[in-house]
């Protein structure tokens, strides 16, 4: 079975799917800032702002347990606003965490895949890096570049057995859009073929697929697990 990380992996769709990958017998591990993994997962501290906090957290995974297989980037935080009012501490922030952050864990972990001759790097992004999102300027931009980020480690790193893929969900039924109030929700799901948000267990479910032996030849693909939203972006 394979060492799996999963960054930002202690709730929402981090931890759904750090607990798939956990069921099927993997090792996992989950990184956050502070706190204790959930049970039955390994923690390990990392800051994915720091390239040094992300270079020690893959060299103990690495003495612990012999590498990271496979890779989940799925840490992000969102700071929405309109652009006029965006600072650019907003844009920063957002950018050195959900792009800089999944650079640096994707680099730290190229060295150990590169001498295996095999792996699997999976990048959580969002349907809004295809279709843009009004107030969200910071984030959009972070999950495009995800796209041309994977796209070009999985040209670089095809090679060497690496893959490099994105999955992009739309509106997810998470802590953040619990939040909202039932007409922005009903707002939501009327522009959503489906008609419904999607479960963290659905992405879990792609996530693992890309994961699997069975997805091998894919890489450098955007798979959308939207309901629908963004079809043809």
């Amino acid at each position: 079975m394979s060492v799996v990380l999963v960054t930002g992996g202690n709730r929402g769709i981090g931890l759904a799917v750090a607990n798939r990958f956990k069921a099927s017998g993997h090792t996992v591990v989950i990184s956050m800032r502070t706190g204790i993994a959930p049970a039955g997962l390994h923690g390990v501290v990392m800051d994915v702002t720091d390239t040094e906090s992300v270079n020690a957290a893959i060299c103990e995974i690495e003495e612990k347990f012999g590498g990271v297989d496979i890779l989940v980037a799925n840490a992000g935080i969102t700071k929405d606003g309109l652009v006029m009012r965006m600072s650019d501490e907003d844009f920063e922030s957002v950018l050195d965490t959900n792009l800089m952050g999944a650079f640096r864990t994707a680099r730290a972990c190229t060295r150990g895949m590169l001498k295996k001759k095999a792996g699997r790097m999976i990048f959580i992004g969002s349907v809004v890096g295809s279709l843009g999102s009004a107030g969200q300027v910071n984030y959009a931009a972070t999950k495009s570049g995800l796209i041309g980020m994977a796209r070009s480690l999985a040209r670089e790193l095809g090679s060497r057995g690496i893959t490099a893929n994105v999955v992009a969900p739309g509106f997810v039924d998470t802590e953040m859009t619990a939040v909202l109030d039932q007409e922005r929700k009903d707002a939501i799901i009327s522009s959503v073929p489906l008609q419904r948000f999607c479960t963290t267990d659905e992405i879990a479910g792609v996530v693992e697929f890309i994961a699997s032996d069975a997805a091998s030849y894919i890489t450098g693909a955007v798979i959308p697990v939207d309901g629908g939203l963004g079809m043809g972006h």
